[in-house]
């Protein structure tokens, strides 16, 4: 065992000494240490409990013979963050989460992993760094939380934000955002919605790292402490019969994440996340495949923001795992790759079934016959650009409008409040990308008072940052390269005109080459506008979108594309 090298023998003794000064008895250090990894904290809504999952693992552990050794790691709210300085900050913590557990548990030599996790960037960075380790592991998050209600309307974190776009169009008044507020986040767990955090989850499940029921059980429900228990004991399963990350993160369980994040109509940013995972594996996600599988994969689910159900809905209609049988019994997915559970996904399936086919839709009667994402090319993203196209009105679907240009995401929310953007508008927000934002930040604020002021059917917005995953609209975000890199969205001006073809993948400036070539010329690389500290590092190092803006893109370099 790994554990060895700071427990067996004479030399080890100053380790066991320091092993007994923090409460260890000698026979807790003759079992496999299992590092238990917390993200929890006292302020973000999706960790806010953790605590008691990471409880609730370490008895499954004790259960079944190990040793449980738990640390910490940070968790930003993307929410909290969101609309300030603090945005920046938040996929840069990716990076953070995944080098702080890969220092823990290199210093101290576990022998396995559980990885307690929620929100948005910590799944991934978990999963990044659980791939990066390659050692017996499993995932487990803190489950969703449950809809608020409003006006007998079940709401959530978006209808929040939409809310502030309604207040500011005059249609509600502040009362009544206020009580809005009161309302929509009702107690712990990951926004309630389809967002990053719980297509993460969902993600978690569809590629094996988690046991079924990861992306959809309640924070509140007694069967969530049940599961972590349950992953607890799992995880010396898969140190017993050596079962490592590589042995389940194989080529075909990503195929399989994405038929399974277009089934649901995944955040967009389950890209971003899934080609930094593959990196991690050694693969290059190339987007072009994310297109093969959305156009041969039906939607078979609407969840908020696209629709009008939640999470917990997906849950008591069966979950991932209903979804994926679905996708099984149209050849959609591959159902023989090895997961956690130290089973199949054939195996794990043999229970699942929709109970309710107006949440979950049969695949012979989805939503939609596409995917819930697709990427987009042209001379405006020669690498690709992301949308969420399962929560685009039929009417944007194909869509051509006159560019509003803005350098940075609060000249555009000014723009937006001063009712300076109409009908027929492409909002351009550029300079918001890995590199130039720094970090990429989520535009969740401009999209959501858009749709709030009823414009979302009638103005795209484009942009080589990110959207939320509460994000609806036709918002296409990770835009590659990013204006700060040259890529051709530094080069649009006000009053061009930009071509949408969500059909055909496109997304064009209807500019000629010559003067695309002038203006290149004429482009300026921008001055830094963070100039110390993480952030200025970040931008330093960090890759495109594209490429899932990892920090050091070498490990694709070993086993090729998908």
């Amino acid at each position: 065992m790994r554990s060895h090298r700071v427990t067996k023998g004479p030399d080890r003794a100053p380790n066991r000494s320091l092993f007994r000064a923090a409460g260890f008895h000698p026979e807790e250090l003759k079992r496999p240490l299992i590092g238990i990894v917390n993200s929890a904290n006292e302020f973000v809504a999706g960790h806010m409990h953790l605590d008691s999952i990471a409880e609730a693992v370490k008895t499954g552990v004790r259960l079944n013979g190990g040793t449980p050794m738990e640390f910490s790691t940070i968790a930003v709210c993307d929410g909290i963050a969101m609309n300030h300085a603090g945005m920046h900050y938040s996929l840069p913590s990716r990076e953070v989460v995944a080098d702080s557990i890969e220092i823990m548990v290199e210093a101290h030599s576990f022998d396995a992993i559980v990885l307690i996790t929620n929100c948005d960037k910590i799944t991934p960075g978990m999963m990044m760094v659980a791939a990066r380790l390659n050692l017996p592991s499993i995932i487990i998050s803190g489950g969703p939380m449950l809809a608020g209600e409003y006006n007998g309307q079940k709401l959530d974190i978006s209808g929040m934000f939409e809310g502030v776009g309604a207040f500011r169009a005059g249609r509600i008044t502040e009362n009544e955002l206020e009580e809005m507020a009161r309302q929509a986040c009702p107690g712990c767990g990951s926004c309630a919605g389809m967002f990053t955090a719980n297509s993460m989850n969902c993600m978690a499940e569809a590629l094996g790292l988690a046991l079924p029921g990861n992306g959809t059980i309640p924070a509140v429900s007694a069967d969530r402490l049940q599961l972590a228990k349950e992953t607890g004991m799992q995880v010396m399963e898969l140190l017993q019969k050596e079962i490592s990350v590589d042995k389940i993160l194989v080529r075909e369980a990503f195929e399989n994440a994405l038929a399974v994040d277009m089934a649901l109509g995944c955040s967009t940013n389950t890209l971003l996340h899934l080609t930094a995972v593959a990196n991690e594996c050694g693969f290059k996600l190339d987007l072009n495949l994310v297109n093969k599988v959305s156009d041969r994969t039906p939607q078979l689910c609407l969840l908020s923001p696209a629709g009008t159900d939640f999470i917990e809905d997906l849950g008591r209609a069966g979950g991932v795992p209903a979804v994926m049988k679905e996708l099984v019994s149209a050849n959609l997915i591959n159902p023989d790759l090895l997961t956690v559970t130290g089973k199949s996904i054939a195996d794990n399936l043999k229970v699942a079934e929709v109970l309710d086919p107006t949440v979950i839709r049969r695949v012979d009667e989805p939503y939609r016959p596409q995917g819930g994402l697709a990427v987009l090319f042209g001379n405006l993203a020669p690498d690709g650009a992301v949308v969420k196209q399962g929560a685009v009105a039929s009417s944007m679907q194909q869509f051509e409008g006159t560019a509003k240009v803005f350098n940075s995401e609060e000249d555009a929310v000014e723009a937006i409040n001063k009712g300076s953007i109409s009908a027929g508008s492409i909002v351009v927000i550029r300079y918001e990308g890995p590199r130039g934002g720094p970090g990429m930040r989520e535009m969740l604020g401009p999209t959501a008072v858009l749709a709030g002021m009823g414009l979302d059917e009638k103005v795209a917005l484009i942009t080589d940052g990110r959207f939320s995953g509460a994000t609806r609209g036709a918002s296409i975000g990770h835009v590659s390269p990013e204006a700060a890199s040259g890529g051709p969205i530094a080069y649009i001006e006000d009053g061009d005109r930009i071509s949408i073809d969500l059909p055909a993948h496109r997304l064009d400036l209807k500019v000629s080459d010559q003067e695309i070539d002038r203006r290149r010329a004429a482009w300026q690389h921008p001055e830094p506008k963070i100039k110390k500290g993480y952030l200025n590092r970040y931008a330093r190092l960090v890759s495109s979108a594209g490429s899932g803006a990892v920090l050091d893109d070498t490990a694709t370099k070993g086993k090729g594309d998908l």
